[in-house]
């Protein structure tokens, strides 16, 4: 695997201080720049912004259904080693984050090992942190 380029997202919110509490605190994102309608930060390295509209536009769009489970549509995160993902849980845990779909182990012993977790920020846009047994098996069928 080649190392990758940092992306950028976008995302509604309509709470910066909560946005920021959320985001700086409890996931412990540095924050970049900001302004009055918007704030940046680095989340494992990629940008990610949040930006102040109304309450209406924030949140989850729907679900689909996945091994059981209602996934958040949309959602982002990031991929971690295992042992970040692990003290992430926890994390989110002592903080009383509240999880849409808790940490748990998908195709276990299968090509493909992943645990994930999902769960919403303050505005109720959806997150979901993942950790490959393998990390080449990223994207393995």
């Amino acid at each position: 695997m080649t190392d990758l380029a940092p992306f950028h997202i976008a995302f509604p919110v309509d709470d910066l201080d909560a946005a920021r509490h959320f985001y700086g605190r409890i996931l412990g994102c540095p924050e970049g720049r900001s302004d009055p309608d918007w704030i940046d930060f680095n989340l494992y390295g990629h940008q990610i912004v949040a930006h102040r509209v109304d309450a209406k536009r924030a949140g989850v769009a729907g679900h689909n259904p996945v091994d059981g489970h209602a996934v958040p549509v949309p959602h982002f995160g990031v991929v971690l080693p295992p042992a970040e993902w692990h003290a992430l849980a926890d994390r989110l845990r002592a903080h009383g984050v509240t999880f849409v779909i808790e940490p748990h182990t998908r195709f276990a012993g299968q090509p493909g090992e992943q645990s994930t977790m999902f769960f919403c920020d303050p505005a109720g846009n959806a997150l979901e942190f993942k950790a490959f047994a393998d990390l080449g098996q990223l994207f393995a069928k």
